[in-house]
């Protein structure tokens, strides 16, 4: 059987994706014909059959796919800050990493201490964070920095592992 690289892969997993949704759009097209009362209609193009054949095709192909990047995310690993972590685990670090990082960015862009508007009339209340700013805007840099080296790190491992996949019907 071919083998492809892994990153091949996941790319034809988006495109089998694309391919399912069109032969769908196909099926509703060739479903139905109008035509006059007591006409035949004019077959135009492939038959109803046909695609459903297709389809049933490149959905089992898809299935496939998915079972080989799966198995392949979870037999291979990335080396990160000392630790061997599953693609699969190291992809949801790389998510948890910058979703920490966005979390970082909002409390650094906050002022250390500002003007509350109070509907008071007399008493001045200010806004005190209870951090300091300019630390998390550094953290968020940091934790920025960190999810952009594992994912290059994954990005090279899924050009490094292969999966045995023929991919001749689609490229």
């Amino acid at each position: 059987m071919k083998k492809i690289p892994l990153a091949e892969g996941i790319k034809l997993k988006s495109i089998l994706s694309k391919k399912i949704q069109e032969l769908i759009s196909e099926i509703h097209l060739v479903a139905h014909a109008v035509v006059e009362k007591g006409e035949k209609p004019n077959p135009s193009g492939r038959t109803l059959a046909e695609v459903e054949n297709e389809l049933a095709q490149v959905r089992k192909d898809a299935r496939h796919l998915d079972k080989l990047i799966y198995r392949a995310n979870i037999d291979n690993t990335v080396s990160f800050k000392g630790e061997e972590l599953p693609i699969v685990e190291a992809i949801e670090l790389a998510s948890q990493l910058r979703a920490e990082a966005s979390l970082a960015k909002d409390l650094g862009r906050s002022e250390k201490e500002r003007l509350y508007h109070s509907t008071g009339e007399s008493v001045i209340f200010y806004q005190v964070a209870m951090y300091d700013p300019a630390e998390y805007r550094e953290r968020a840099n940091e934790l920025e920095k960190e999810a952009h080296r594992l994912s290059n790190l994954i990005n090279a491992k899924n050009y490094q592992v292969e999966i045995e996949f023929d991919d001749s019907n689609y490229f």
